[in-house]
């Protein structure tokens, strides 16, 4: 740039100066008349609006003077607010004030330089008008970010405290304020992370996936990840087996354990206690279907210590034989000892083979059960042990 074109930028540019104040004035009285979101904030909210016009004013002033310089225009203009604001201004409503504002500029240069110099500003406007797009978008994606970054580690916390039996209604208030609408039932799905999915990025990428696949059915999700482990926690379930059917395609390889339906979000550590004592006995199942329920899961939940698990077999299954009557009970269990043999089975009780087709009628109908189904039938071996292994006051049928 020639000496004399330097004069004249800056001679330029100092007459700018002096306009900024009343260009300001006149681009926030052009908002309060044709804006009506802006008439509609706070006092305290319009005056930092009001700053951010100034200052992009000055900054244009700045940048005319010496256009190849350093100076971030993001800091210059938007510096000045609290980043607040960036939750109260739109980047809609960001983008119709930086337009108005430049309208405003363009409008009063000749006034603010004269006629000869203006073109000169004009075509520096547009040059500018382009930094400052870019700067907006700046702004808002880093607010963005921010935001999502505290969303995901709320999430964890909620998912966090639904594991722990911490669950609350602070918890609630917190899942709420993530989207989460259901006051309806809720299942805990657990599983492995897929491989290759440890980046923060590519996690993020992932949960979404789950979050779509979930309103697909209309339901809501809670989503995080544990070292090697996902949870996943779904509101507004009226089939469990289809919502954890909807995810289970996001988990890595190995088991998907959904744990049993309760009433709401405050009760979803009964849920996912009963899926993490799943995940953990699923081993013993090689065959399992993907997703299984943490109830299909009972005997090698047992197996492997579940309290929980033990006490439910018997309560559920044991229990119910025993209050259809000795004979219901025997039934089964000669059955199972007999290899699944109706007349093997009334040969050695000495009653005819219609006999124990009806007891187990009955024992299916009290336990839901059936004992020709190899799975089922295990489920019973396992019942009818813990059973009788049970202290005597605990197995006590009840009374009819």
């Amino acid at each position: 740039m020639s000496g004399s074109s330097e004069r004249d930028r800056e001679q330029i540019a100092r007459r700018l100066q002096r306009s900024v104040g009343a260009l300001a004035t006149s681009t926030v009285t052009r908002m309060e008349r044709d804006m009506p979101w802006f008439r509609r904030m706070s006092a305290e909210d319009r005056s930092w609006i009001g700053l951010i016009v100034q200052a992009g004013i000055t900054s244009f002033v700045e940048w005319y003077r010496e256009p190849d310089g350093s100076a971030p225009v993001t800091a210059e203009v938007f510096g000045v607010a609290p980043r607040a604001l960036t939750g109260v201004v739109s980047l809609h409503q960001t983008v119709e004030m930086v337009r108005l504002t430049i309208e405003v500029v363009e409008e009063n240069v000749t006034e603010a330089v004269g006629e000869a110099d203006a073109d000169s500003v004009r075509y520096s406007i547009v040059r500018y008008a382009r930094e400052v797009a870019f700067a907006t978008a700046e702004v808002y994606a880093r607010a963005a970010e921010m935001r999502g970054a505290w969303d995901a580690r709320l999430e964890a916390l909620v998912v966090d405290s639904v594991l722990r039996a911490e669950a609350d209604e602070t918890v609630r208030s917190r899942a709420s304020a993530l989207g989460w609408e259901s006051k309806g039932a809720v299942i805990v799905v657990l599983g492995r992370v897929p491989d290759g999915e440890s980046a923060g990025r590519a996690r993020e990428s992932l949960i979404d996936d789950v979050r779509r696949s979930a309103r697909h059915l209309g339901l809501d999700a809670l989503c995080a990840m544990q070292g090697d482990r996902m949870v996943v926690v779904l509101g507004g379930v009226d089939n469990p087996d289809k919502a954890g059917a909807a995810v289970a395609d996001h988990f890595g390889d190995g088991p998907v354990v959904v744990g049993p339906v309760v009433p709401d979000l405050v009760h979803a550590s009964i849920s996912a206690r009963a899926a993490t004592a799943g995940l953990r006995a699923a081993p013993g199942w090689p065959d399992a279907p993907r997703p299984v329920t943490s109830d299909d899961l009972l005997p090698e939940r047992a197996l492997s210590g579940d309290g929980h698990a033990r006490r439910q077999l018997v309560q559920e299954v044991y229990l119910p034989l025993a209050a259809a009557g000795s004979a219901t009970i025997e039934t089964v269990s000669s059955f199972l000892d007999h290899g699944g043999s109706i007349e093997g089975t009334a040969r050695a009780m000495f009653v005819h083979a219609n006999t124990v087709r009806y007891r187990l009628r009955r024992a299916a109908e009290v336990t839901g059960l059936t004992t020709n189904d190899p799975r089922h039938a295990y489920t019973y071996r396992v019942a009818l042990t813990l059973g009788r292994l049970a202290p005597p006051d605990s197995t006590t049928p009840p009374s009819v």
